[in-house]
């Protein structure tokens, strides 16, 4: 992470260098999973319930229960008051995303259809967990992030399986491809919102809740928040560990599999970012507010395309580990555009 000037001298050691710690715990974690195939696996049979795979869904909570402890819940009111932000956010995340991600997998990986699904499969599950760290790494608006993933995760429980039907089973037979069935319950899809995003957005509340009734409101801020903040990193960096663990013996192995599904991930993240970045500040949306915009759109729910990919199509299957590549690709890329976030802001934003 890039920090804004003035602010070096202030970040701690971890937060000074987090880039190459970030490098360093995937690095960590593809050679885990190399060297130990097989205490891996056996890890993640025994710590897995279903399709989810605890000490990761651990990770993430304690990941985002920090900034979302951080968030004035008393100020989302305004958040939903500005139809114009929760507008850009509707057309971001439930049209431009899904036909983007759609179009790239259908140009960069026809011949390999099940990546081309897992793909997909990415671009439709719309980011309701890790985009609340890039948020506040990036110095964006704690209150609309809160609120926009909120939003999100209504959509998602809402339209998830109908986006799944139109975009996996239909539309490839327009273009000549085969389509592939999904089933997929709102039940299931509001299972893994509620773990991912519920319980550390509960966790959160009411922490703020009861401490500041307690102890006040600079108490809070001052004394108790800087107290967790760190567990939101070191949570990244131990999720990353794991995530990478799991598939380090295929990154290896099918280095050029890895790097055919890297391209089009990659296009899809810096593009849409970009376009949402330009079209916040061209609605007029503050910084705050765009980089948050911009986040929650580039950003995927890689937990729930997983979880459907293993659910419909197996854990072995390419789906599965296109699906995987998602986070594998999203995290360093958003890193870099936390970096490019704060350069955007100097340049479009100096008048404000």
């Amino acid at each position: 992470m890039t920090a804004e000037p003035g602010t070096t001298e202030r970040l701690s050691f971890l937060d000074r260098f987090l880039t190459l710690w970030i490098f360093l715990a995937m690095a960590l974690g593809v050679l885990i999973g190399y060297f130990f195939t097989y205490q891996v696996a056996r890890f993640n049979e025994l710590f897995s319930v279903g399709s989810t795979n605890v000490p990761i869904a651990i990770g993430l909570i304690l990941m985002m229960y920090p900034p979302l402890a951080k968030v004035r819940y008393e100020g989302l009111g305004d958040v939903f008051r500005n139809w114009k932000v929760l507008g850009l956010s509707l057309l971001q995340n439930w049209i431009i995303g899904p036909i983007l991600m759609f179009a790239l997998a259908i140009l960069f990986l026809r011949g390999y259809p099940e990546y081309m699904t897992g793909l997909i499969l990415i671009g439709l599950a719309r980011c309701i967990a890790m985009v609340i760290v890039w948020n506040e790494l990036a110095k964006g608006d704690t209150e609309y992030a809160a609120g926009l993933v909120a939003f999100n995760s209504i959509f998602q429980v809402l339209f998830y399986s109908v986006y799944a039907y139109v975009f996996i089973t239909v539309l490839p037979t327009w273009f000549g491809l085969e389509g592939a069935a999904v089933h997929i319950t709102i039940g299931e899809i509001a299972k893994s919102v509620f773990i991912y995003l519920g319980i550390p957005f509960l966790a959160g509340f009411f922490t703020r809740l009861i401490l500041v009734r307690l102890k006040g409101k600079e108490w809070y801020h001052v004394k108790f928040i800087p107290k967790i903040s760190p567990i939101t990193l070191a949570a990244l960096l131990f999720t990353i560990v794991v995530m990478f663990s799991l598939k380090g013996e295929y990154i290896i192995k099918l280095p050029l599999d890895v790097v055919r599904i890297a391209i089009p991930l990659l296009i899809y993240f810096v593009v849409m970012f970009l376009v949402s970045f330009l079209m916040g500040r061209a609605a007029g949306a503050n910084y705050k507010q765009t980089a948050t915009l911009s986040f929650t759109a580039a950003s995927n729910n890689f937990e729930l395309a997983i979880a459907v990919a293993v659910a419909v199509f197996g854990i072995a299957s390419g789906q599965a580990f296109a699906a995987v590549i998602g986070p594998l690709v999203e995290v360093p890329v958003m890193i870099g555009l936390v970096n490019v976030s704060f350069w955007l802001k100097k340049k479009l934003f100096a008048d404000k």
